[in-house]
């Protein structure tokens, strides 16, 4: 199977929406005609497989040791990725960075089996400005964790590649929007 086909499909199928008119909010403020509703497809057994299997593909070769992002839309792609990669005997731990540190307990921001100085992937489901992939890139380095590069699902092509190489790192998305658009 084409798994980078078969993804594509599934995201024309039921994550993409798209309007005549400017009506979905995203998280950065910004009013758009579409929108790339990610979970329908990361949460989902089939579409989870299928995305664990080609982040796998994309970063076993780095060695990495953990792979996360902030929660909610990093985690099922990370959870998937760590299965996929236990299946094929190069296990790559998932980890979790909540938006504000631990209210309780040891108040934790980054949860996991993850220890400073440990080689990381950052992953998004979708990247616009990459305020998320960023914020979670900030929380894991300043907790020690050498951040390898930035992996998004789909890129939206508006800003959001250029603020993260400008910071430093590498971007990898899967799939850039105009994939899916005529823009």
């Amino acid at each position: 199977m084409d798994y980078r086909e078969r993804l594509k499909k599934m995201i024309n199928e039921r994550a993409l929406k798209i309007s005549d008119k400017p009506i979905f909010k995203l998280s950065s403020g910004k009013m758009s005609t579409y929108y790339m509703d990610l979970r329908t497809i990361t949460l989902d057994p089939e579409g989870g497989f299928i995305i664990g299997n080609l982040i796998f593909e994309m970063i076993k070769n780095k060695n990495p040791d953990a792979v996360g992002g902030l929660t909610l839309g990093a985690d099922p792609i990370s959870y998937a990725t760590a299965f996929v990669s236990y299946i094929n005997k190069k296990p790559i731990k998932p980890f979790v960075v909540r938006k504000e540190p631990k209210g309780h307990g040891t108040g934790k921001q980054i949860e996991g089996n993850v220890q400073p100085g440990e080689k990381v992937f950052i992953v998004e489901d979708v990247v616009t400005t990459a305020g998320s992939s960023l914020k979670a890139a900030k929380v894991a380095r300043d907790f020690g964790l050498e951040i390898l590069g930035i992996i998004a699902i789909v890129d939206r092509e508006e800003g959001g590649e250029e603020n993260i190489r400008k910071e430093g790192f590498e971007f990898l998305p899967v799939f850039k929007i105009s994939e899916f658009l005529n823009k």
